[in-house]
């Protein structure tokens, strides 16, 4: 390993001390193995980046979704490894990084439980109305409004899952465990899984005309992106919960704002945005039948302790020569090309 290896954090998640948005996330570990770091300048998630903001560093570590494209590399010679402090990788293409000789390393087995059990959080909340029952106790309405807010609880009820990868796979064990019913869209791979499993695959259409409660857990791609639209919304059950731990992009968020002003259906849960962060006046948070969590429901400590360990253990091992486990993109890099072989003196 070179004595001189250098990780930049990035300043969307990170200060000059750092300490992380996230909390400690073990960067002493870097230390003890000879890794130096330090904050990056501060870098658009929108726009184009500086390369010169990634001057001198050999990998980074990036709490957001800051956009690392193929062009953006080759101007950076010396970086062989972005490491992203979670599982999405919004505006990267890992194959085309590896082409470049770069590896993009994500850490999704980390997030898996606490993804699905926040989406499990957001569903038992609307099933009990949670959020209503707690303006009728402090808003001095216990007298006029207790009892009014019953919730449709879930014996009976059916889950659809839209997205059934790691995250979607284990909220329907979760879920069936606490008795829903299971359902599920994806692509036809996902079949043998769900099968296994005794969840039935379902096209969209299907899914929205038989949830009680519509829970998101698929990746963004540019395929999918607003895939969940107004006909997607008219097609659920007036009495439906609509709730999203994935992210803002997969949602026409205009089409969900009118589906919920107008009744179409019964209320959401909403962990993230499109655009994150939304504005402040941004007509979901005027709406009654909307909980919103700032895209950090899952932030707790066992997901800052679970994925700093993959993190890091990712920058210690590509700090060596070695190519992570966690690496996307894999088929496509060419260990004798490598930026992190050349750099190690190791041969493929």
């Amino acid at each position: 390993m070179s004595n001189d290896y250098v990780v930049g954090l990035t300043a969307d998640g990170a200060d000059a001390s750092g300490a992380t948005i996230f909390g400690d996330i073990g960067l002493e570990r870097l230390d003890q193995a000879g890794i130096t770091w330090q904050l990056l300048p501060e870098i658009p998630v929108h726009g184009p980046v500086d390369p010169a903001a990634l001057a001198g560093v050999d990998a980074v570590i990036s709490f957001g979704h800051i956009p690392f494209s193929a062009e953006l590399v080759r101007q950076v010679p010396r970086l062989r490894h972005v490491a992203r402090f979670g599982a999405g990788y919004d505006g990267i293409d890992p194959v085309a990084l590896a082409q470049e000789g770069v590896i993009l390393t994500t850490a999704p087995g980390a997030v898996r439980e606490p993804v699905a059990l926040s989406g499990l959080t957001l569903l038992l909340a609307c099933a009990h109305r949670l959020v209503e029952n707690h303006r009728v106790t402090v808003g001095g309405l216990w007298s006029t409004e207790r009892g009014k807010h019953r919730g449709i609880g879930i014996a009976g009820r059916t889950v659809g899952i839209i997205g059934f990868g790691g995250v979607g796979s284990l909220f329907a064990q979760q879920a069936a465990a606490l008795g829903l019913k299971v359902i599920a869209n994806d692509r036809p791979e996902a079949r043998a899984r769900a099968d296994a499993m005794g969840v039935e695959l379902v096209d969209r259409h299907t899914l929205a005309a038989r949830a009680d409660f519509v829970v998101v857990t698929a990746a963004l791609t540019e395929d999918n992106r607003h895939m969940l639209d107004a006909e997607f919304f008219a097609a659920m059950r007036p009495t439906a919960y609509f709730i999203n731990v994935a992210r803002g992009g997969l949602v026409d968020q205009a089409a969900l704002t009118r589906a919920l002003t107008d009744g179409v259906i019964a209320g959401a849960a909403i962990d993230v945005f499109d655009p994150e962060p939304p504005a402040d006046d941004d007509p979901l948070f005027a709406l009654d039948n909307v909980i919103c969590t700032p895209h950090a429901l899952c932030w707790t400590e066992d997901f800052t302790r679970n994925v700093s360990a993959s993190v890091v253990e990712a920058v210690i091992a590509a700090s060596r020569g070695e190519v992570p486990a966690t690496t996307l993109g894999r088929d496509a890099l060419d260990e004798a090309t490598w930026r992190g072989a050349e750099r190690a003196g190791v041969s493929a």
